[in-house]
């Protein structure tokens, strides 16, 4: 079957003007504006030490932090603006800097304009390096230090492609597992799964039919028409077999998978790299958490159209 052949239909003016906001958002020390409110709210009940950085500090940083600056790199950014600034603030140490970030809470989940509606998802998993080391390493030394496995659960929203929750481990992680656990989590706002061949399980399909979910997963070849204990993937396995896959691939709308995964695993390697700057495993899977979280902040500073 002869493939179409892609055409490029997005508005050239509307996205550069969202990178150019970019910019503006790198550079946009807005927590000045707000310091001492911020400062008495988090101290309020606060046992030892009082807070003495707001949290939209470390966040601002933290941005910046997963665009390759290093932590005392941070440091001269604030001081620079301490200089060029009206606000007289003092500047954060770069190991509390470092102390903070890892610390630091981020939070996933759907966008305030998406909220009320049911959103088509896609799920699947990518690697991050866990250094910025090249093949020569490995090949000659034989030093193997592993890679970091996500699975994150895109949707298309309003404003675009985003993740609203991902599974952060090792390179054995369980990836049908940690999918069925984003699920539980967010059933209520999934109006459709998209999954590779990987998820065709009778688990998957029997939580899907559970929470009354429709599904677009590729079936394997050869797959039997009476599987045991999942009349869902019973189903799914008659309606696959009884059409070539290129029209059930249209049927199903299977394509969409690959925006709502792929297209946001492409987008934040693009923007943030592809590997970590941690040394420690828990502080690694943190700096992925937050390479994500940072990518979403990116996306809400599209304009919705009125």
């Amino acid at each position: 079957m002869k493939k179409r052949a892609y055409v490029d239909n997005r508005n050239w003016k509307e996205y550069n003007e969202e990178l150019v906001l970019r910019g503006v958002y790198y550079i946009n020390p807005k927590f000045l504006y707000t310091w001492n409110e911020e400062i008495n709210q988090m101290n309020i009940g606060k046992v030892g030490q009082p807070y003495l950085y707001p949290e939209s500090m470390i966040k601002f940083l933290a941005v910046l932090h997963c665009k390759n600056n290093d932590f005392r790199t941070l440091e001269g950014i604030l001081r620079g603006l301490r200089d060029i600034s009206p606000y007289v603030f003092p500047v954060i140490d770069y190991s509390q800097i470092c102390r903070r970030f890892n610390a630091l809470e981020v939070d996933f989940g759907v966008m305030e304009e998406d909220i009320k509606d049911y959103l088509e998802v896609g799920v699947d998993g990518s690697g991050e390096k866990v250094s910025n080391r090249g093949e020569w390493m490995r090949q000659q030394w034989k030093v193997r230090r592993g890679w970091i496995k996500v699975v994150i659960m895109g949707v298309k929203g309003k404003k675009g492609k985003y993740v609203i929750d991902l599974r952060v481990g090792n390179e054995n992680l369980d990836e049908r597992k940690a999918t069925r656990g984003m699920i539980r989590k967010n059933h209520n706002c999934i109006g459709k799964l998209d999954a590779d061949g990987l998820h065709d399980c009778r688990d998957t399909f029997n939580l899907c039919e559970k929470y009354n979910i429709p599904t677009s997963i590729k079936i394997r070849k050869g797959a039997s028409k009476k599987p045991k204990h999942s009349p869902r993937r019973k189903e799914e396995v008659i309606i696959y077999q009884s059409m070539p896959h290129e029209e059930w691939v249209r049927e199903k709308q299977y394509g969409m998978r690959w925006p709502l995964t792929e297209g946001i695993f492409s987008g934040d390697k693009r923007i943030f790299g592809e590997y970590v700057s941690a040394t420690k495993k828990r502080n690694m899977y943190h700096e992925v958490k937050v390479k994500f979280w940072a990518y979403n902040q990116l996306i809400k500073l599209k304009k919705l159209k009125s």
